[in-house]
């Protein structure tokens, strides 16, 4: 064996033993979903038939964290607005730190229900010092709310929303109350359908295994509601990472307080239409996630929680480690058979043994089922998309990796939010990529992944041509999913310059 084919060898199969790691992982989570129930909704309390409700309920501020939302911001304070809760016990902020027409329609909504008795404030900040963490910390520090609600501006809290979270604050404990994410515009195309998929996993698998298993869970900046004192126990929002809700939310985890999921409580929202907005909220959390990490992965061991809380909340910690991962092995995947094919490679047995890897990737798949299975009637069918959102996946590896080496490197960068158009099939169709928002450039990465596609083509060509059939499907995944990515890039890019 040659010194290259050796080190190429020991390079993949670090790689395959981590992607076994959080494979497993992730099968263990599919395993405690298929033993419980599906989400089914609990009672919702009713304030109008309680007797005395202005004393029975604890006083609930909303605050709304809002950037140049024009499309969305006054859909979200109407929602707001109607929630069903005691008149004199709920007041809303509208956190707004817009430099454009944002400001001035979020005046004139607030306006309009503060003239219908609707406690409502609308903060204008003239600077974004600390980004969203920095609007929230702003806004608590008025705010007269024992319990504090977040939305972000493209989701659309139904009226009993806080009826069905108020009620597990009676346990004084509970620090945070999460809903699941769901999505107004899941079916418009392909990468809003795998965005959907993933999230889905998410909060279906991950956040409710985490729940019921007492591990760590995380507040996901939107559709939580959190109890005042917890935030300031934990040392209130910081904006040293990109991941201010994750951060918040180990802190508080970590001075003892219990966070609750409710899988059955959905509140709705609209997921990115364009792929560079896609990019940078991907971005942003993989980033984020791993600069919480390096900040909090110490005091997590130090603590004297239980060593399944320390290690799993490592995983979760670092899960997008993944990417950089699978950025490697699609590099080595098949230059190492084409060793091993002209008689320079470790041998049939490490490969073999490779195979054992691919054990994680039961894992992947099981987690995407049984979320799918639990929230969806014909969830069958929707496992047909399980192999593009695979592919869609690792061709976000990439994109991600770099916000990895930007984190470990403690490079720092700005909070940049996620444009969101309004556009959704009750909304109605409409050219989002002439939105002044729309960033329709084509950025360099999407030719650096056009280069890994033909790569990984060229790859798959030989794995061909040497009659390697067991591993063709992974290289074909690698190919498909540079390309992918490159492509809707790429196509977006020519119809906003058309559409113009």
């Amino acid at each position: 064996m040659s010194l290259l084919s050796l080190l190429f060898a020991t390079l993949y199969a670090a790689g395959m033993v981590v992607l076994l790691v959080y494979g497993l992982n992730l099968l263990w989570m599919a395993v405690v979903v298929a033993r419980n129930d599906r989400l089914r909704p609990g009672p919702v309390p009713d304030p109008e038939a309680t007797p005395d409700p202005d004393e029975r309920w604890p006083v609930v501020t909303v605050q709304l964290p809002l950037y140049n939302e024009a499309h969305v911001a006054e859909r979200l304070i109407d929602a707001c607005a109607r929630l069903r809760y005691p008149r004199g016990r709920l007041e809303i902020q509208v956190l707004d730190d817009s430099t454009d027409s944002t400001t001035a329609l979020v005046a004139e909504r607030v306006q309009y229900w503060q003239h219908r008795g609707v406690d409502i404030l609308h903060l204008h900040r003239t600077d974004r010092k600390g980004y969203k963490a920095g609007a929230l910390q702003n806004g608590l520090r008025l705010a007269r709310g024992e319990l504090i609600a977040v939305f972000d501006a493209d989701f659309l809290p139904a009226p009993d929303f806080l009826l069905r979270t108020v009620r597990h604050f009676e346990d004084p404990h509970v620090g945070l109350v999460q809903a699941r994410w769901g999505h107004l515009n899941a079916d418009l195309s392909f990468l809003t359908r795998m965005q959907a998929f993933g999230l889905d996993t998410h909060f279906a698998v991950e956040q409710q295994v985490r729940g019921l298993a007492g591990c760590f869970l995380n507040f996901n900046g939107t559709a939580g509601l959190w109890r005042a004192a917890c935030i300031e126990e934990a040392g209130g929002w910081t904006s040293d990472t990109l991941t201010e809700d994750l951060d918040l939310s180990y802190r508080a985890q970590l001075r003892g307080w219990r966070f609750v999921f409710l899988p059955d409580l959905e509140v709705p929202a609209e997921l990115p239409l364009d792929l560079n907005a896609y990019r940078t909220q991907q971005f942003r959390w993989a980033k984020g996630a791993m600069q919480t990490a390096r900040k909090l992965l110490g005091p997590l061991w130090r603590s004297a929680h239980p060593l399944r809380i320390k290690l799993e909340g490592t995983l979760h910690l670092t899960a997008h480690v993944v990417f950089p991962v699978i950025l490697l092995v699609a590099l080595l995947h098949a230059p190492l058979l084409g060793f091993e094919h002209a008689g320079l490679g470790p041998g049939p047995v490490y490969f073999a043994v490779m195979g054992l890897g691919l054990v994680g990737f039961a894992g992947f798949f099981l987690a995407q089922l049984y979320a799918q299975r639990a929230l969806y009637p014909f969830w069958p069918r929707r496992l047909l998309y399980f192999p593009l959102f695979m592919a869609g996946s690792m061709g976000m590896a990439l994109n991600n990796s770099r916000a990895i080496v930007q984190a470990l490197r403690g490079k720092p960068s700005a909070f940049v939010r996620t444009p969101k158009y309004n556009v959704h099939p009750q909304a109605g169709s409409r050219a989002w990529w002439r939105s002044r928002y729309a960033e329709t450039r084509l950025p360099a990465l999407a030719w650096i992944e056009m280069a890994l596609a033909l790569y990984c083509m060229a790859g798959l060509l030989l794995l061909l041509r040497l009659g390697a059939w067991s591993a063709i499907p992974f290289q074909l995944l690698f190919a498909t999913g540079f390309g992918l990515i490159a492509f809707l890039n790429i196509a977006q890019h020519r119809q906003a310059r058309r559409g113009a």
